[in-house]
């Protein structure tokens, strides 16, 4: 009984401690961006907890504060269940989220471009009790028994590999990109653009872009993928991310422009890289892991070195974010980070193949 239940906490995935982890670095920047005018007024920092109903609010800003909390909830509370009772994960996890609101509030105070308000902190704990509900009820067996079912050989860069599929999907909701084209450092260093912009060399280079990304996407997927869905989940990925890329479009700009990530350059990408992919599910398991490196770090080089586009150019400086402000700024810190991020896990992923 004793070597039982030793084996059964053994297996318990750390996926879902990851993603908590990494969802609360993702709200403290959202919070606090675009991080810059830091400035002290003299006034307490405290006094937003005990004011009056704030003087501007909407349903939308009540309502995505609510909702951005509920997923922390949930993670926080699904990681928390094999060490504590369901009662005392739930606590825990509110409690845990609500301080990580009242500290974001708190900061705040001094950044001129944010506004402290107890209504969103208020809204935050609702949205984190909320999520933190399901995820002590939700049988978190399911995901264990799921890891040890498809992934019984894999370690840690399995559940690592996930993670950063799922920010590859938040990268794809920056609409101030090209097509899988992550990683563009020139918004934060003084990095000159080398290539002057002509219309058919601008084609040859998104073409190239958007080839090497998603190869190294693919390929990064059906390197987590179960044995039997090496093909799919990439391609059912890929599906995702489109359509998320579209829905950023047509959200962020005009429903009518929701294809315009659709050029000819950017099509003619996603059709080599595909075909290339598939190409190299013939390969042995190393040899696609150093080819999907390789891949992600042309994408990454020339993504730093391409001309400015003028039509991004031009969506960046006509565009007005507006509700989306918080929204942007998370999805444009993990554009910027995703393939820094992703490289390394190339080094030290092996992948395994399960003999059934």
């Amino acid at each position: 009984m004793c070597r039982q239940k030793r084996v059964t906490k053994k297996h318990h995935t750390p996926l879902l401690l990851y993603f908590s982890l990494g969802y609360a670095v993702l709200i403290v920047y959202a919070s606090l961006y675009p991080l810059i005018g830091w400035q002290n007024d003299g006034a307490s920092s405290i006094d937003f907890v005990f004011a009056g109903w704030p003087r501007y609010t909407t349903t939308f800003d009540l309502v995505i504060n609510i909702a951005a909390y509920i997923p922390l909830g949930f993670f926080l509370a699904s990681a928390l269940r094999p060490r504590f009772v369901p009662k005392h994960a739930w606590w825990i996890a509110v409690l845990a989220a609500a301080l990580l609101s009242f500290l974001l509030e708190f900061t705040q105070n001094y950044l001129p471009s944010r506004v402290a308000s107890n209504l969103d902190l208020a809204g935050n704990a609702c949205g984190a009790l909320l999520g933190a509900l399901p995820g002590v009820l939700w049988r978190r067996q399911r995901i264990d028994n799921l890891r040890l079912a498809y992934w019984p050989d894999h370690g840690q860069s399995f559940e690592l590999g996930l993670v950063l599929m799922g920010l590859w999907l938040l990268t794809q909701f920056d609409p101030a990109t090209l097509l899988f084209g992550s990683g563009d450092l020139r918004s934060l260093l003084p990095l000159p653009s080398t290539l002057t912009f002509s219309a058919a060399g601008f084609v040859r280079i998104e073409s190239l872009i958007a080839a090497s990304g998603l190869l190294a996407t693919l390929l990064m997927a059906s390197l987590i993928a179960p044995t039997h869905q090496r093909r799919l989940f990439p391609l059912l990925l890929l599906a995702v991310g489109l359509a998320a890329k579209s829905l950023a479009f047509a959200l962020m700009t005009h429903p009518k422009t929701a294809l315009a990530w659709a050029t000819p350059g950017a099509l003619l990408g996603v059709l080599v890289g595909g075909l290339v992919w598939l190409a190299a599910l013939a390969l042995p398991l190393t040899w696609q892991r150093l080819l999907a490196a390789t891949a992600l770090f042309t994408a990454s080089v020339m993504v730093n070195l391409a001309p400015v586009n003028p039509y991004l150019e031009n969506l960046q400086n006509t565009w007005n974010p507006g509700q989306f402000l918080n929204f942007h700024g998370l999805t444009h810190f993990i554009t910027l980070l995703w393939p820094y991020l992703a490289l390394p896990w190339f080094a030290f992923h092996r992948p395994h193949v399960r003999h059934d």
